[in-house]
C-alpha cells in the first residue's frame, strides 16, 4: 500500500467552470480570493473567451483593489481584450476617475490605445467624461492625437455632442 496519492483528472466542463469562476472573482472585485489564486500560480493574465482578461474584467466593473492584486501579481495593462480595447479605455468609458488614476500611476502610457487607435483620452472626451479629460490633460494625453479613422478627442466629443468635454478641448486649441 502506498502513501501517495493518485492524480485526479480534471475534465473540460471542470476546467471551464472553474475559469468562469475566477472570471467572475475579477468582476466581483475578490481581491483576497485573487490574491490567494495568483499566489498559488494562477497565470495573471488569464483570458475569457472574450480576449478579457482578469485586470480587464476588474477594472471595467471599477474594483480598485482587485486591480491593485492583479498589477501586483504582474498583470499586463496593456493585453486588449478581442474588441482592441484595452483597460484604461475601459475605466474611462465607465467615468471611473479612480480606476484611470490608479492605471496611469501604474505606469500605463496617458496616450496608449488599443486596436482602433482610441486613447482614454478620447473615450473620456465621447462621453462628456470632464474630469477624466481633465486629469489626462494634466498628465500630458495628447489632444491631437487621432484614432485610426483620423479623428481627435475633440472631434470625438463633438460627434457624440459630449459638449462639456468639447468645450474643454476647444479651449486648448484656441
Amino acid at each position: 500500500m502506498s502513501d501517495q496519492r493518485s492524480a485526479t483528472p480534471i475534465n473540460d466542463d471542470q476546467t471551464d467552470a472553474f475559469a468562469e469562476a475566477v472570471f467572475d472573482r475579477a468582476r466581483q472585485g475578490d481581491d483576497a480570493m485573487l490574491a490567494r489564486l495568483l499566489d498559488s500560480g494562477l497565470p495573471a493574465n488569464l483570458r475569457n473567451h472574450k480576449g478579457d482578461t482578469l485586470l480587464m474584467l476588474a477594472s471595467y466593473h471599477g474594483h480598485v483593489e482587485a486591480v491593485r492584486v492583479l498589477l501586483e501579481h504582474g498583470a499586463d495593462p496593456m493585453i486588449a481584450n478581442d474588441n482592441g480595447q484595452l483597460p484604461l479605455a475601459g475605466a474611462a468609458f465607465k467615468g471611473d476617475l479612480a480606476m484611470v488614476r490608479l492605471l496611469v500611476e501604474r505606469g500605463v502610457a496617458v496616450d496608449s490605445a488599443g486596436a482602433d487607435g482610441r486613447t482614454a483620452l478620447m473615450m473620456a472626451a465621447m462621453f462628456n467624461r470632464s474630469a477624466i479629460v481633465e486629469y489626462l490633460l494634466g498628465q500630458g494625453a495628447d489632444p491631437q492625437r487621432q484614432d485610426a479613422r483620423g479623428i481627435s478627442a475633440l472631434g470625438a466629443a463633438q460627434a457624440m455632442g459630449a459638449n462639456d468635454t468639447a468645450a474643454q478641448l476647444k479651449a486648448l486649441a484656441g
